[in-house]
């Protein structure tokens, strides 16, 4: 059941409308069964694997939650005769205890997403085991990596486990993060879904707002330049030069809008019913550099990996002597900097790999990491070069500079996802920079699929996207925030019929615009199959 599509307005409206009838101590079951018919719905063949995620982390948490109970039980009954090494010694079991589960419960969750998602790419190109008739489920990489950060915090006791299977059932299949995410936290997003919220007709017109945003960047914006990205794509071998370039640029904006689009969907169909989920995007194209861009984009996984991949390993004893070894060959800042360079590379390693299982994904993580990884070791070159040209870093000049310079970087990196293997993006990179000898660039370009009025559509709606993105990015630097206070509460001061013309004359210029037709497929949201 698509985002975009009007199945999934009619249940959602349907949705919300029995959340605020229901008493409230029963919303959360409104949610449950709402998010278990979208699912057997959207994807009923693999609604088993949501189902045994469910069920292995549930009872793997009850398992280290009462790890974690009877360790502090027994602390509390005897620490005035237990002695420092006892107590460190009392610990270190329980710890093994835990960590026996949380691997135990890793292979058992991300077995399933490596077989179905990423060995079945290995098995059948070697011709030793064709799974190719079995589907990937839908949505599975975020639901299993929201179940490992549940099992990870609960490793770490920063949370309590859930003791009702059921509700444990909704946070992990909540139906509007079910297709593309944001990878939730426990602590931020359980206890929303389960106390229940009495309606609150602000929340339900912000929601509003944010469903028409992202039906605004998927319809118009992202459908609509997806065309042209598809042509030159599908059909590298016949275009050189600007072409290719002009539909890399446009499958960045496309994949921004589509990715971005969906979110915004999603969080305003949850804001409806008064529940917050997650920031993933927070204009990514106005940072500084890449590691600010990965701040900033798919803001869920990044921190995902932040802080169960890189703080680990970076922090970890064995990489930290490793990297005291190395300050007798290398230096003391190439020593420092070695657990750094380790967890930055291992970071974006997961972050491609989460993509797929192609080299072209490994291929594009290990680019983001080896840009940022080069920051790190060039940046006193560098600081001495701005030094000894008299830059003023801090002026708008140098920071229009960076952020041109970081968007190119994303851009180049962004042919190793859209091509269609690791050797035809490295054959495309290259194809840019060979011209076209026979038809004038102009006329290549408008062979692409796109009309006059298509081109123009696009550059109007980016540019109101691009000034509200500036609104925004200046209210966050004001008043803090997500940089959406401003103009809610510039929408809130207006009279409540100019606020629903607003919005319904929204809806009408999206419908009105948005890209319709043969060959058109609402339901193929980029990031849905991951």
């Amino acid at each position: 059941m698509a985002f975009t599509s009007l199945n999934f307005l009619l249940f959602a409206a349907i949705t919300i409308s029995l959340y605020y009838i229901i008493p409230v101590k029963y919303k959360w079951m409104v949610l449950l069964i709402a998010s278990y018919a979208f699912y057997l719905i959207s994807s009923p063949k693999t609604f088993v694997f949501v189902l045994a995620t469910t069920v292995i982390t549930f009872f793997g948490g009850l398992y280290i939650g009462n790890c974690n109970t009877k360790h502090k039980e027994y602390i509390d009954q005897h620490k005035e005769e237990l002695s420092r090494e006892e107590k460190k010694a009392a610990k270190a079991v329980s710890q093994r205890k835990k960590r026996k589960m949380v691997v135990l419960i890793l292979i058992l969750d991300f077995g399933v997403l490596a077989v179905l998602k990423y060995f079945r790419y290995y098995l059948q190109a070697a011709g030793l085991f064709d799974i190719g008739g079995l589907l990937i489920p839908l949505g599975i990489s975020f639901y299993t990596f929201q179940s490992a950060a549940y099992i990870f915090d609960l490793y770490r006791n920063k949370i309590e486990p859930d003791r009702n299977i059921a509700k444990f059932g909704l946070f992990t299949a909540f139906f509007p993060q079910i297709i593309q995410g944001p990878i939730s936290r426990y602590d931020q997003l359980a206890h929303q879904l389960y106390e229940g919220h009495r309606f609150n007709y602000t929340d339900l017109t912000h929601g509003a707002q944010l469903i028409l945003w992202g039906f605004f960047k998927k319809l118009i914006i992202a459908d609509r330049v997806a065309i042209l990205c598809s042509e030159v794509f599908d059909n590298y071998t016949e275009y050189t030069g600007g072409a290719v370039f002009v539909a890399l640029l446009f499958y960045t904006i496309q994949i921004y809008a589509d990715f971005s689009g969906g979110i915004d969907i999603a969080r305003g169909v949850a804001k409806c019913m008064g529940i917050d989920m997650t920031h993933n995007f927070m204009r990514p194209y106005f940072s500084h550099n890449l590691s600010e861009f990965w701040n900033r984009w798919h803001i869920s996984l990044s921190h995902w990996c932040r802080d169960y991949i890189f703080y680990p390993v970076a922090m970890s004893k064995f990489f930290g002597k490793l990297g005291k070894d190395l300050r007798n060959v290398f230096g003391d800042r190439i020593g420092k900097l070695f657990p750094v360079i380790i967890a930055q590379y291992c970071t974006f390693l997961t972050i491609g790999l989460w993509h797929g299982a192609e080299f072209k994904y490994i291929a594009y993580g290990l680019y983001n990491g080896t840009v940022i990884v080069l920051g790190l070791l060039f940046e006193p070159l560098l600081k001495g070069a701005i030094e000894k040209l008299h830059i003023n870093a801090e002026s708008k000049a140098w920071k229009f500079f960076q952020i041109i310079r970081t968007f190119f970087i994303v851009v180049c990196g962004r042919i190793f996802p859209k091509a269609a293997s690791f050797g035809v993006a490295i054959s495309m990179f290259f194809s840019m920079f060979r011209l076209n000898h026979g038809t004038p660039f102009s006329e290549t370009i408008m062979s692409l699929g796109l009309t006059n009025t298509d081109f123009l559509i696009i550059l109007i709606c980016c540019i109101i996207w691009f000034v509200v993105s500036l609104v925004q990015e200046r209210d966050m630097r004001i008043n803090g925030g997500d940089g959406n206070t401003g103009f809610r509460q510039m929408l809130d001061r207006r009279p409540l019929p100019i606020r629903w013309a607003i919005l319904l004359i929204g809806f009408a210029f999206v419908l009105g615009i948005g890209v319709y037709g043969p060959g058109y497929d609402a339901a193929a949201f980029i990031y849905r199959g991951f």
